[in-house]
């Protein structure tokens, strides 16, 4: 059993969803709302969950949780959790229901839009104490579980991210059984989305050791353990290390994120389309790497070649793509619906997401062009 706090309390290893009683008495949660979705609930995990609950303790559910967490399910999540006098969150999920439940923990103690709580208008330093909240993750991929950061689509459709230490789990449990049923699209979406988290995360100018250091750890056990996660589900010691590497994703990007992710976040605002996020990810990355190359420290693609297995000088971008492909997922974002018409409206997006300004170099308009069209495929 690992226990690590760093930055809150994690505990991970097959059987951890016992200390659920424990950790709801430690942080003094008996109405705890439960925020999951419909998947969760069919598969048998949220029974599981629910299973482990002391009896003196009283649970309302949100189980409508939707792909990409909209500002509209937040609200309904909250007026449960007030019509029932709820004291705590625990959110079961992937990213998603993890999101979801940090936003409610928030508007159920914030008045006025969620948008004024965003990054960019300066939420970080303005959200104060919220009800705490438990993270139970069932993907491997997004760290939710281990940071204090969301991305909520509001009501008027924009993708934004909010960022406040007291938004973050009080403890996260991180118990790979729960993992073992996750298809093969999921483990291969969400382990990618832990790869561009590492990836990105080490990439960024801001001076922080120990993330970069936690960063190239995760990736190196994404390298190694995702494929073998993906041939074989019930591959404990790859669930366990794909577990821990989406955490570490998490715990990395305390240094921020980049270009990936402001244009994943513009493109999976489109709630119509509903584009996983982590796929998106694995998509962008190889075209955002080429970009950023130019404008990052040699040494850190030394350091990413080593941590990958790779020869000097080896092409991390076209690695990436050839191991997407190993993965089934899309070789570009045409696979995915999306055209080049659409380009103009998601740049815009681009340039106010709060990982814009963290990226290496800040791209222009006509730079993040010249991404799109070369994740298009019509580079």
């Amino acid at each position: 059993m690992a226990r690590i706090s760093y930055p809150n309390l994690m505990e991970i290893d097959f059987g951890a969803i016992e200390v659920l009683g424990d950790a709801l008495k430690r942080n003094g949660i008996t109405r705890p709302l439960i925020c999951t979705d419909r998947g969760i609930v069919e598969t048998g995990i949220f029974d599981t969950v629910r299973g482990v609950l002391p009896n003196d303790v009283t649970p309302s559910v949100f189980q409508d949780t939707p792909a990409n967490p909209t500002e509209g399910a937040v609200r309904q999540a909250v007026e449960i959790f007030k019509e029932n006098g709820c004291d705590g969150v625990v959110s079961i999920g992937g990213g998603s229901s993890m999101d979801l439940g940090k936003a409610v923990a928030l508007c159920a103690s914030h008045d006025g839009p969620i948008d004024d709580w965003s990054a960019v208008n300066g939420g970080r330093d303005r959200i104060g104490e919220a009800p705490p909240n438990i993270a139970i993750p069932t993907t491997a991929g997004t760290g939710s579980e281990v940071g204090g950061g969301l991305v909520i689509i509001t009501e008027c459709g924009k993708k934004i991210v909010l960022s406040s230490p007291n938004l973050m789990p009080k403890m996260a449990i991180c118990d790979p059984e729960l993992t073992l049923g996750l298809p093969k699209s999921l483990t291969a979406a969400t382990g990618m989305d832990a790869m561009a988290h590492c990836i990105e995360a080490y990439c960024t100018n801001a001076v922080n050791p120990p993330a970069a250091a936690i960063g190239l750890d995760g990736l190196e056990r994404v390298v190694t353990y995702l494929k073998r996660a993906y041939d074989d589900g019930q591959d404990r010691e790859a669930r366990w290390n794909m577990m821990m590497a989406a955490s570490e994703g998490a715990m990395a990007f305390s240094k921020g994120l980049g270009a990936v992710h402001s244009m994943s976040h513009a493109l999976g605002a489109d709630e119509e389309m509903r584009l996983h996020h982590g796929t998106l990810n694995a998509v962008l990355l190889p075209s955002v790497l080429r970009f950023n190359e130019a404008h990052v420290d040699d040494d850190k693609f030394v350091r990413m070649r080593r941590a990958m297995g790779l020869d000097e000088g080896a092409d991390i971008a076209s690695w990436i793509e050839e191991f997407n492909q190993t993965l089934d997922l899309p070789a570009n974002l045409a696979e995915m619906g999306v055209t080049s018409d659409m380009v103009p409206a998601l740049i815009d997006h681009c340039m106010t997401d709060a990982c814009h300004f963290s990226n290496p170099k800040v791209p222009t308009r006509e730079e993040y062009g010249g991404m799109f069209t070369d994740a298009l495929g019509s580079g």
